[in-house]
């Protein structure tokens, strides 16, 4: 199931392999992106830095994605970080054109994730080989977001893939990420809209997802509200 947004944010993939033509992943993740408000943007040389300036300045969240070369991005990716992100464009205190914006970054990983953290294979996390990118986005005050990573991609099951669809596709357009009732109003939103061009033998389960959906997210609100109230209670 292929879910379609139709939300407000506008996304950038800018995307930094040497190969993209030849990653099976890639493909995978560019059909998955074929989204209203997504834009779809490999890198390329050479850099038409002004072109590249105001797709990002049209963009509310931009996400980098790449493969994981020698613990970092690409040298495809660097160069296009270097040129495009100038003093003049980039610094808050002199353009400040991506300032409020978010940065994601999309990692694809060859070795397994599991090998990477203290006392694995790799020593490192994930999150502690993307802490530059972290800095960047601190540097133009930027909205970092947690790294989105592709496990082994060519070992995944059709299951693994279809969920990794989905979960890609929260990735580049739901808002915020990190809250459960943000997913869930995500997901039921792009049911309904499953629903309206779904065949007719599979509206019923359509339907039955969406009415569970929905009425977990009635049990959570009833909760945030007696939550509130108890902590209201508290400070009073």
């Amino acid at each position: 199931m292929n879910f379609r947004e139709v939300g407000t944010i506008k996304t950038l993939v800018v995307v930094g392999h040497p190969q993209l033509a030849d990653s099976g992943t890639q493909q995978f993740l560019k059909v998955a992106a074929e989204l209203p408000l997504v834009t779809w943007h490999p890198v390329s040389e050479p850099v038409a830095i002004e072109q590249e300036q105001q797709l990002l300045q049209q963009a509310d969240r931009i996400i980098l994605q790449f493969p994981l070369y020698w613990y970092s991005a690409p040298a495809l990716l660097k160069n296009w970080l270097d040129q495009v992100l100038t003093r003049q464009f980039a610094y808050p205190a002199a353009g400040g054109n991506l300032v409020g914006k978010s940065l994601g970054i999309v990692v694809t990983l060859g070795s397994p994730a599991r090998q990477f953290k203290a006392g694995g294979d790799e020593q490192f996390t994930i999150s502690e080989l993307m802490a530059p990118f972290q800095a960047l986005a601190n540097k133009l005050k930027m909205n970092y977001l947690p790294t989105f990573v592709v496990d082994q991609f060519g070992y995944q099951s059709e299951t693994e893939k279809a969920k990794l669809l989905i979960d890609y596709q929260r990735y580049l357009t739901q808002a915020p990420l990190g809250h459960f009732k943000a997913k869930s109003d995500w997901l039921i939103e792009q049911l309904r809209l499953q629903l309206a061009v779904a065949p007719a033998e599979q509206q019923q389960q359509l339907n039955l997802i969406l009415t569970q959906l929905q009425s977990n997210q009635d049990e959570l609100d009833d909760l945030q509200a007696n939550l509130k109230l108890v902590q209201d209670m508290e400070d009073d």
